[in-house]
């Protein structure tokens, strides 16, 4: 749980940041930041991707405003949708 925290606190200061400055700064090599956030992400405790070809660690930050937004989109299409119908069968 430590170490989820440690990494989160790390990776939120940057976009993206390679394997091999992420190992340097814990002072494990770059094999084991490699697996240990591979099954981080998988559990979906840390949300970024590794890029294997260009060796960096790139965030995904959640645009909570984008999703609001989304999701208004969203129950405004199925509103109108049920209006449509409405309509129809009157």
């Amino acid at each position: 749980e430590m170490r989820i925290k440690a990494y989160c606190q790390l990776l939120e200061s940057y976009s993206s940041l390679q394997l091999s400055a992420l190992a340097e700064s814990f002072g494990v090599s770059e094999a084991f930041i490699d697996a240990e956030l591979s099954r981080f992400i998988n559990a979906g405790r840390i949300h970024c991707k590794i890029d294997a070809v260009h060796g960096t660690v790139e965030t995904i930050r959640s645009d909570a405003r984008n999703a609001e937004y989304q999701a208004t989109i969203k129950q405004g299409d199925a509103l109108m949708h049920r209006i449509q119908k409405l309509s129809r069968v009157i």
